[in-house]
């Protein structure tokens, strides 16, 4: 069973078990999880405590003893100083050593890097991404005992720093270590901004935020310098990427710009059937989604092209509009059935849904800022974000099959060559 400590009069820390624990009332509440850190705190220190004498012993030996240490190395008192731990800056006294023969104090290598900003900036990072508020953690950090409680300044400046280094490793990120098969490009709307992300899909079906750009719209010249920059920080395109996007013309334009016959373009089927169906009765709006969600999971590119076909021959009768709306990329939210390969990796690639869930998870932590200030602010922000959310990101459905996407891929483009060559000629 795993140790639980709870905080005792006088500082004194005992150990309970989970059923004891459970049994106070509230635990779950945050008052009750401030008790558990207070306990800790001092469980870190006894570590830090023990962990600094044993490498006094490695560097001057056993107290009162000539075993083990380094020659001319020697204990040298005590000294005041302080360690992060918790993200807080707590008191200790520490151990020094010396050289006789260097005359120089021997620095601990365990005190200096505790001591290391960085660290403690990384961890309240977390916390202030996670929702904490500047403000609120200054009276957080005094329930601490022994810490010296950080001014919301102080939080402020060092979240600023945490999240530059973040949105510094996004922005920097080299991309030809691996081999990209899909690309999905949508957009996050917030604060009058549209984020307009890049999420790369390896061979082995990892998900990887390749980086965003910050527009107004999702318009062709700025989402072409986000693809080309895409490219310059290596991303291979040779091969074919198969591009799964919702249907904006200006990214639809950017990527025929950057990529040429390169791009296999998927539009997500979800957008289609939204679209279309806007434009009906919302007596009807239900019904249709249904038809054309089955139409769309028919197995081959025949059958699904059929039962298209069908439908809009339904829809003439109602809205020439939907029928426009339907036509529109028709043929490009049939890619993976073109291919082949609906049935393995539609689940996966067929929509735009892997960014949406992305996208939804990066509103989660975005929606707790109350004012975006500077365009600096918002972009440190969703950089933070997307790098905390992509270790949670799990491997898509199919990937087994998707060496058979990296051959599809390349039959696809052959067949676009010899199409422009037979033009020409």
């Amino acid at each position: 069973m795993k140790r639980v400590f709870q905080m005792r009069e006088q500082g004194k820390i005992k150990e309970v078990g989970r059923r004891a624990l459970a049994t106070v009332p509230g635990i779950e509440r945050i008052e009750s999880k401030v008790a558990l850190i207070q306990a800790l705190i001092p469980l870190g220190l006894q570590a830090v405590a023990e962990v600094l004498a044993e490498e006094v012993v490695a560097l001057a030996g056993t107290r009162y003893s000539r075993v083990g240490g380094q020659p001319g190395v020697v204990r040298w008192g005590r000294q005041q100083g302080s360690v992060y731990l918790a993200d807080q800056k707590h008191p200790i006294t520490y151990p020094r050593v010396r050289d006789l023969a260097q005359h120089t104090e021997v620095p601990l290598a365990t005190y200096h890097q505790l001591q290391a900003p960085r660290t403690a900036d990384d961890g309240l990072f977390r916390k202030v991404l996670l929702g904490l508020s500047c403000r609120n953690y200054e009276a957080c950090a005094e329930a601490v005992p022994g810490a010296f409680g950080l001014r919301p300044s102080t939080v402020s400046r060092r979240f600023i720093r945490a999240s530059a280094r973040h949105l510094r490793t996004l922005s920097e990120r080299r991309l030809e270590g691996e081999e990209y098969v899909a690309l999905i490009l949508d957009g996050k709307t917030f604060a009058h901004d549209a984020m307009v992300i890049a999420l790369g899909i390896t061979r082995q079906g990892q998900k990887t935020i390749l980086g965003f750009v910050q527009t107004a719209t999702e318009n062709e010249r700025v989402c072409a310098a986000f693809l080309r920059e895409l490219v310059a920080r290596g991303l291979r395109v040779e091969s074919g990427l198969l591009c799964i996007i919702d249907g904006a013309k200006g990214l639809r334009k950017a990527l025929q710009t950057v990529f040429g016959n390169r791009a296999v373009v998927q539009r997500c089927q979800w957008h289609k059937r939204e679209n279309v169906a806007s434009y009906l009765p919302k007596t009807q709006q239900a019904a249709w989604r249904r038809k054309l969600q089955a139409a769309y999971e028919q197995p081959t590119y025949e059958q699904a092209k059929a039962a298209l076909l069908t439908l809009r021959k339904e829809l003439r009768l109602l809205n020439a509009s939907a029928v426009a709306s339907l036509d529109e990329g028709f043929e490009e939210t049939l890619t993976l059935h073109r291919l082949g390969l609906f049935q393995p990796l539609g689940v996966s690639l067929k929509t735009t849904n892997c960014l949406e869930s992305l996208n939804a998870q990066l509103g989660q932590v975005t929606d707790k800022v109350d004012r975006w200030r500077t365009s600096d602010q918002k972009q440190r922000w969703v950089a933070s974000a997307l790098l905390t959310i992509e270790p949670r990101l799990r491997r898509i459905k199919g990937y087994r099959h998707l060496s058979l996407l990296r051959t599809a891929l390349q039959a696809e483009i052959r067949r676009a060559e010899n199409r422009e060559h037979t033009h020409v000629a």
